[in-house]
């Protein structure tokens, strides 16, 4: 089994009991150190982990609160234990979700001519601003068919990665994202993404290029040849709805791309008025 796969939570269905033992392991707690923070005692906490009884609805969203689940994931905990899923989900584009998706739509126009997307869980993408069909030029257009996974099309033989003159070092950079993502929230698809994106092949010469400025976790400078030739320099960074009580839309990322240099902020200023 590979370390992608051996992070991924463990099948559904599960009984309550599973579910709390998988996110305490995964977060690295002892029951002692769970019953801690959950200021209950560790013959309590033993006794649901083994199923031997059975929380309450308040004890499961206490629970999850200190392990820090992902909304998704609490709701499975909550119909483990025989409750109502309290997280809606809903497609964006839901009447409901109307403030959630203007509020996208705005933060994707206000930062052109930047290029800037959205993606879901698993970075399919969902929405981006007028400049990022430009960013995606030259691609193979199987990749821009159906639903357009964002990491696929970057690191793909046959999208972007050619013409990515830091290849190796943004490689890097996305296995570590994706990494960490997978470790929070125990995703088998982001695990089986992880694991397909190592597979591709590396150019010769793909980490000859390594550009400064990286800030490990947080932002990344990006060089790309334009399909012309020239070179856009950027520095990317992610935006999270931290407080969203939705599961779409706090599975929701914004990355948005500033230019690094003048040159680039001049082409894409050049761009966007043609």
């Amino acid at each position: 089994m590979s370390s992608a796969t051996a992070l991924a939570r463990p099948a559904a269905p599960q009984p309550f009991g599973a579910h709390l033992r998988h996110w305490r392991q995964h977060r690295r707690l002892s029951q002692q150190g769970l019953a801690e923070e959950a200021e209950i005692s560790t013959r309590h906490l033993s006794f649901v982990e083994t199923g031997r009884a059975l929380p309450s609805r308040e004890m499961v969203m206490r629970l999850a609160e200190r392990l820090n689940v992902p909304l998704r994931e609490r709701n499975a905990m909550l119909v483990a234990a025989g409750y109502a899923p309290m997280y809606r989900e809903r497609p964006l584009d839901d009447p409901a979700l109307s403030p959630a998706r203007e509020a996208v739509e705005l933060i994707l126009r206000a930062h052109e001519p930047n290029p800037a997307l959205a993606v879901d869980r698993h970075w399919n993408l969902v929405a981006g601003n007028r400049m990022l069909p430009h960013v995606m030029a030259g691609a193979d257009p199987q990749l821009l068919q159906g639903r357009v996974n964002v990491l696929r099309l970057s690191l793909h033989p046959g999208g972007l990665a050619p013409r990515i003159v830091n290849l190796g070092q943004w490689r890097e950079h996305l296995f570590e994202r994706l990494r960490q993502q997978v470790q929070a929230t125990g995703d088998s698809t982001l695990a089986a993404l992880l694991e397909e994106l190592r597979a591709y092949p590396v150019p010769e010469g793909a980490h000859d290029t390594r550009l400064e400025g990286e800030h490990v976790g947080v932002a990344l400078p990006l060089q790309m040849r334009t399909p012309d030739g020239s070179v856009l320099t950027f520095i990317s960074t992610t935006t999270v709805f931290g407080t969203a009580v939705d599961v779409t839309v706090q599975e929701l990322t914004l990355e948005t791309f500033f230019p690094l240099d003048a040159a680039t902020g001049e082409a894409l200023r050049r761009i966007a008025s043609a």
